[in-house]
């Protein structure tokens, strides 16, 4: 299964324009969104910037990133494809998915503790299934700021050492695009995709495994 990976789009509806002419060709099996289709806006943008991604024809799941606005999850869910607090499967691949972020200290529209973080996994996730998460887990490439702070999920860090998933894919910090492991699991943040940055995967269904993951550039 080819998956391909976007994240932070922040309302740059050309970027993604961008993004769909590029994909002439490549089919992917799945698109998913890691989050923040908008800058702090709401569901009628959200919509505006889906719209390209949708017209492709292929499966798309998605879940709200901590800067999209109040109404986006219903607008994901009303167009079958918000997965946050969720599990949904598609070609025989589970994928669980976590919106928001992490407690941050700029009081952001969607963020959750590490407990309501845990909850949504111990409640969703099954054996072998991806997880789709805006906020990265802690202590990994993909959580890591420009001053060099981990600032990720650390109850997402410790379901994954327990549970040992094959793929989390992740965004949230623009600057800590990346492919790492922790242990067994593949650990993708695409980088943000209003600066061009997306990823592709390859997803081995059957064994539940990541085959190769590139990171890409418009």
């Amino acid at each position: 299964m080819r998956l391909l990976v976007i994240t932070d789009i922040h309302g740059k509806m050309e970027k993604v324009r961008k993004l769909t002419e590029a994909l002439v060709g490549m089919d992917p099996d799945l698109i998913l969104v890691a989050g923040d289709l908008t800058h702090f806006s709401g569901a009628e943008r959200a919509r505006k910037i889906l719209e390209p991604l949708l017209s492709l024809g292929r499966p798309v799941l998605a879940v709200h990133g901590n800067c999209d606005g109040r109404d986006v999850p219903e607008l994901l869910n009303g167009l079958g494809i918000g997965i946050h607090n969720r599990r949904a499967e598609i070609g025989g691949v589970g994928i669980v998915g976590i919106g928001g972020s992490n407690v941050t200290p700029f009081s952001t529209i969607w963020e959750l503790t590490e407990d309501e973080i845990r909850g949504i996994l111990e409640r969703n996730y099954v054996d072998g299934d991806v997880i789709l998460s805006h906020v990265p887990p802690k202590d990994t490439k993909a959580d890591r700021v420009h001053m060099g702070h981990h600032v990720g999920s650390q109850a997402l860090r410790e379901f994954i050492e327990e549970r040992g998933p094959p793929l989390v894919v992740c965004g949230h910090i623009h600057e800590a695009r990346c492919v790492d492991r922790i242990g067994d699991t593949v650990v993708v943040n695409p980088g943000p995709l209003f600066r061009g940055h997306y990823a592709v995967i390859e997803f081995d269904e059957g064994d539940k495994r990541v085959k190769n993951a590139e990171l890409a550039r418009l």
